[in-house]
């Protein structure tokens, strides 16, 4: 008797004898949640693959890839190293130009042959092509090599070929390869030209590139939803759960910024121009109506930092600070009063000036943060007020803003299986069961929860939020309610002193209900 899979039997019209064995999966299907340490960022390179999401996960990924980081703004590379530092590890990096990019090449022997870059850039000018003898008695070999990346090496070419023949399978070793072991480079683009020489031992040097890093304008930072996607909006799908458009401070595309992160499930990080006062940025904050847990706004009290490529210590954008050290939290926790790393100083502070408590009260009042040393844990950098730039007490924190795409995003992901299925009890018990299993583990390990330890989620599938009028259209409503563990921005501590105080109990720690 056939053995199938359940739901592909018609069990009411079985008419043979016999065993019929239906396979059914396990159920219910357990939820594990989207990973939250991705971090986006949109700048300028130079090199690599431009307006197209890439994935690195250290400087030397980075730098194998786009080349080292500049000393300039809009550059992706600062803003990835200054989150490293926090501890970010996993990045999708989007390269725009401003359209004046050249990719680095060199003609080889007048016309024989041509390597090009296969990425514009500068970096394509470090680009060495090594054209030599091969192992094999009669044949050629080329080398390709740039700093980062291991040197690409096309042996024993052309046995038997002469004059522009053996010019042609140069280039389609190059391009093809011409090993199992060897395939394709990924360093340049080789063309074959009309000449005839035969090769020379000889070192190339490729030249000519450029950056393409000049001109670079906030409608090439913020990209184009078309197809094929450009700029900030080619982080879609990537999973960045937070992410900057480097050094870009223009308050126009703010609210463009907001409604990707809106529909994306991501936070969006931005500064205000170097060099800002409190009254400025909450006057131009205002005027732009930036309100929205999706958003977050440093002020533009630029950090100075030790730039160990360079050898130079630079001010740069504190958007990277916050974005690593977003990234590498748990998404239940705020960036208040966590020391950041490799921050030799802010423009303030450097000016022997210090926040009162007034001008931080400013900054809350005006849905911004701040870079700030002294903390309230010590004499250290960090962020002052942990608030993203909503005007809602009880959606203003960072912690909010990550937490609620953590479970919106697992819940997308995670529960499209049950769409297709008949809905009966089974599979509402099944859907049920899934969630509740979820938030279940996530108050286990304390990412959700409340201070008196009760059950910090409810989970309703029900005819209540079920009627029947809503189950014939197709639709299946679940109800959600989960409690977010608050973060501690005011401590409170009453001190009572003196000889005549009577003391009626030792410390004692809140009871469970």
């Amino acid at each position: 008797m056939p053995i199938s899979q359940a739901g592909a039997l018609n069990t009411a019209a079985l008419t043979v004898p016999g065993a019929y064995i239906s396979i059914v999966p396990p159920a219910p299907t357990f939820l594990n949640g989207v990973p939250s340490n991705i971090e986006g960022i949109v700048g300028t390179a130079s090199w690599g693959p431009e307006n197209s999401p890439t994935f690195v996960g250290s400087p030397q990924q980075y730098q194998a890839i786009f080349g080292n980081l500049q000393n300039r703004l809009f550059d992706m590379g600062t803003a990835l190293n200054l989150s490293v530092q926090q501890g970010a590890s996993n990045f999708a990096c989007v390269r725009v130009t401003d359209g004046t990019d050249t990719a680095a090449s060199v003609v080889i022997q007048a016309n024989c042959l041509t390597l090009t870059s296969i990425y514009s850039g500068s970096n394509g000018n470090n680009t060495v092509g090594i054209v030599g003898p091969g192992s094999q008695s009669g044949t050629f070999q080329v080398t390709v090599s740039i700093p980062g990346l291991a040197p690409e090496n096309y042996n024993n070419i052309g046995a038997g070929l002469a004059g522009n023949a053996l010019w042609l399978a140069i280039a389609a070793a190059i391009n093809n390869g011409n090993t199992a072991l060897r395939g394709p480079s990924q360093i340049v683009v080789a063309t074959a030209g009309a000449g005839s020489t035969a090769p020379a031992s000889a070192s190339y040097n490729l030249v000519g590139g450029t950056d393409g890093a000049n001109g670079i304008t906030t409608s090439m930072m913020v990209g184009s939803n078309a197809s094929p996607r450009t700029g900030m909006f080619a982080l879609q799908n990537t999973g960045a759960s937070v992410a900057m458009l480097a050094d870009l401070t223009d308050f126009t595309s703010f609210p463009t910024q907001i409604a990707f992160g809106l529909a994306n499930g991501m936070q969006m990080a931005a500064a205000t121009v170097s060099g800002d006062n409190i009254a400025a940025a909450a006057a131009a904050k205002a005027a732009g109506g930036i309100d929205s847990y999706a958003f977050k706004l440093i002020l533009g009290d630029w950090v100075y930092w030790l730039d160990t490529v360079n050898n130079l210590t630079r001010l740069v954008s504190p958007q990277g600070a916050y974005c690593g050290l977003k990234v590498n939290q748990s998404p239940q926790n705020s960036p208040l009063n966590k020391r950041l790393q490799g921050i030799v100083g802010t423009q303030k502070s450097i000016s022997k000036q210090v926040y009162s408590q007034a001008d931080i009260q400013q900054l809350v009042a005006a849905g911004i943060d701040v870079i700030a040393n002294p903390s309230p844990g010590g004499a250290y950098f960090s962020f002052q007020t942990g608030h993203n730039t909503s005007s809602n007490p009880l959606i203003h924190g960072d912690a909010y803003t990550s937490m609620i795409n953590f479970i919106a995003a697992t819940l997308n992901l995670g529960m499209g299986p049950f769409v297709g299925l008949l809905d009966d009890p089974d599979v509402q018990k099944n859907a049920l069961a899934s969630i509740s299993s979820f938030l279940d583990n996530l108050a286990e390990q304390k990412i959700i929860g409340n201070s008196k330890g009760t059950t910090p989620y409810s989970v309703q599938i029900d005819p209540k939020n079920n009627p029947d009028s809503q189950l014939a259209l197709g639709y299946l409503q679940i109800t959600v309610q989960v409690q977010f563990l608050a973060v501690i921005e005011i401590l409170l501590i009453n001190v009572q002193g003196g000889s005549s105080v009577q003391i009626q109990s030792i410390a004692t720690l809140p009871q469970a209900a």
